[in-house]
């Protein structure tokens, strides 16, 4: 059973290989306004979550706040669930009841559960095998094709916990992966950052020269560009 007392020091510090990002990093990467990510990493995540468990969720980065990978996955969906007219709460009830559920600090972060999101357009509930285990109310049609979409480009260890995410989907080279470069979204194989290749390309350069200058294909070049465009 998870306890306050294995929760206390989970994540009081940033680890290597847990991927650090910031409240601008994580909006840049989602493509969800800043504010919102702001007020959900010190209201509810530092302030309501680190009541109930004893910790923080995130730390202090050169005057920022930053948190984990498998936080930035969790944002993401409780955000979604917000949106949908959840009470933010409610959703911090829900989060609670899963982590005990499925043994884990990050329940929005486990492929079972975004598995099993479900909506009838009035009410939002989490099943298995056709049993409800989680019910919330919300006043809006939740979009499961969102949740979809980003469950479908996250990558998951065996035990079902969230590992990379792929920001403009699996069919594209960038990725986001807490083991390399601290997490920062980077050309998959290379460890070369997007906004690098994206500057050369903003002051001109042909993405046949970038390409043969740092040793990658044009596909790659070319989603470097998308993914720093559309962020």
């Amino acid at each position: 059973m998870i306890t306050q007392n294995n929760l206390m020091n989970f994540e009081n510090a940033p680890k290597l290989g847990i991927g650090i990002y910031t409240a601008s990093e994580i909006a840049q990467i989602l493509r969800v306004p800043y504010q919102k990510v702001y007020t959900w990493m010190n209201k509810y995540w530092d302030g309501k979550l680190g009541k109930i468990y004893g910790s923080k969720y995130s730390w202090q980065m050169h005057g920022t706040r930053a948190v984990s990978f498998h936080t930035f996955v969790e944002f993401y969906i409780m955000m979604l669930l917000s949106e949908a007219g959840v009470k933010p709460k409610e959703v911090l009830n829900a989060h609670k009841e899963l982590m005990e559920m499925f043994k884990t600090p990050f329940p929005f972060a486990k492929k079972k559960v975004l598995e099993s999101l479900r909506s009838d357009g009035k009410k939002i509930f989490f099943e298995t095998n056709s049993d409800t285990i989680l019910q919330l109310d919300g006043t809006k049609q939740f979009n499961l094709s969102i949740v979809k979409k980003f469950f479908v480009n996250l990558d998951f260890d065996n035990n079902d916990l969230a590992t990379r995410f792929w920001p403009i989907g699996k069919d594209k080279s960038i990725l986001v992966d807490p083991k390399r470069r601290f997490g920062h979204p980077v050309i998959d194989g290379k460890n070369i950052f997007p906004e690098i290749i994206h500057k050369h390309h903003s002051a001109g350069d042909p993405v046949n020269y970038i390409a043969h200058v740092y040793g990658l294909t044009e596909d790659e070049v070319n989603h470097a560009i998308e993914f720093c465009t559309a962020a």
